[in-house]
């Protein structure tokens, strides 16, 4: 086998395209891109909600196999495989498994005109299928990199999964690690360099509970938590440095004609300052305390009958995930790796935010990732390799907060390794 190496300069680039080395590889990409599309749909209509990616796993593992990979699965249920490359550097290529649709969902993908539509066809099954591409050219490529590849599917990224698997496999392979490159969606229009913070917690109020009727004035946790909700819906939430608070999911009673004994609600606090998100969950803590308050306080309610209370109620915080905030720096080879493929390729891509399984090797000084929030793909068009086009000097505008992306065909980038 050949050993292979390039910088991510436009010259390079093409030189390492027209290696006679790279050709069957290169050649694969081109002519199954139908193959690489089946996979996807393939691997979408197996179901992976949080903390139940087995089943998936297992059917990449199988694909990584074939390909000629050296598969394994960690504790944390990482599907990884390696190509293992002549230094002791790694290279990371990251998609998650898992899916935000629970189980029981129909995950079947059907075909809407030139586009697939199925629930997590496009996040992360599109990701998943790149990494399948990726190994099959470099298995018929029969080129070596002088860096270890890992192609990973991960586990946890989604929901309460808090990140668990990119947080093992950056442990794993620690120092050895030169770049990690999330792949997250079909989209080939932003990079995202910087990692949002989140931070989210289960806030539970529990309370005697009781019969709406015979014990009517006792404190409801339900209430008590919308005083919460309403208190805390009503602080400024800065535009600079961009923040956001969502509520989730909220849960509790047990019918309608009872007071419940327990109540809770999950929130979601993000913001691209640490401080910032410190603040939100401070006020946070503090409001959901003055609802439990004001609840309690009003409990005993007036009328013409004699109402008494006879328990309190309790408010407890627990935290459900952390995600640190982080950056690429500006002069990163990884970005500057990018932004000469987008130049080879004739792609322009903006630089974006996110929380994702990028913002762990990006708090670290690492990381990468491409990402569309659509649930929704264009079966792939090869992206094939030509002489760059030329590129306007001035540097693209900031996109409106409220734009979303559209949806784009995607194909397998090259490799600068």
């Amino acid at each position: 086998m050949a050993t292979l190496s390039a910088r991510a300069t436009d010259d390079s680039l093409s030189r390492l395209a027209d290696d006679p080395r790279s050709a069957p590889g290169l050649a694969w990409i081109a002519k199954n891109s139908s193959w690489v599309t089946d996979q996807q749909i393939r691997l979408s209509e197996i179901p992976a909600p949080e903390f139940g990616e087995a089943a998936r796993g297992q059917a990449l593992a199988a694909l990584f196999a074939a390909s000629g990979l050296k598969v394994r699965t960690d504790d944390t249920g990482n599907v990884i495989g390696e190509l293992t490359g002549s230094d002791p550097g790694v290279v990371l290529l990251v998609a998650h498994l898992d899916t935000v649709f629970p189980a029981g969902t129909d995950v079947h993908v059907k075909r809407d005109g030139s586009r697939l539509v199925g629930p997590g066809i496009s996040d992360n099954a599109a990701g998943l299928s790149a990494l399948v591409g990726l190994a099959r050219a470099f298995s018929e490529s029969r080129v070596r990199t002088r860096k270890t590849i890992a192609l990973v599917g991960d586990v946890g990224e989604e929901g309460e999964g808090n990140l668990r698997g990119v947080r093992a496999l950056v442990n794993e392979y620690g120092s050895r690690l030169s770049a990690v490159i999330a792949v997250d969606g079909p989209s080939t229009d932003y990079i995202t360099t910087q990692g949002i913070a989140s931070r989210r917690f289960e806030v539970t109020v529990t309370g005697p509970g009781g019969h709406s009727w015979s014990d009517f004035g006792e404190p409801n946790p339900i209430t008590a938590l919308a005083r919460g909700i309403v208190k805390f819906s009503a602080i400024r939430v800065p535009d600079d440095p961009r923040s956001s608070f969502n509520f989730g999911v909220i849960d509790g009673g047990t019918s309608v004609n009872s007071i419940p004994a327990r109540a809770s609600v999950k929130v979601d606090l993000r913001s691209e300052d640490e401080n910032e998100l410190a603040r939100l969950a401070k006020a946070l803590q503090e409001a959901m305390a003055a609802g439990v308050k004001e609840e309690s306080a009003s409990s005993s309610r007036g009328g013409d009958g004699d109402y008494t209370t006879s328990g309190e109620l309790h408010l407890d915080f627990v935290s459900i995930g952390l995600r640190p905030a982080g950056k690429l720096p500006a002069d990163s080879p990884l970005l500057a790796a990018f932004r000469g493929v987008d130049s080879y390729l004739g792609n322009r891509s903006r630089l974006e935010r996110s929380s994702t399984d990028a913002n762990i090797p990006h708090s670290r000084g690492r990381g990468r990732r491409r990402r569309t929030r659509r649930r929704l793909a264009h079966p792939r068009r090869v992206v094939r390799p030509h002489r760059p086009r030329p590129r306007p000097e001035a540097p693209l505008p900031r996109r409106p907060r409220a734009r979303r992306p559209r949806p784009l065909t995607f194909a397998p980038p090259a490799c600068p390794c």
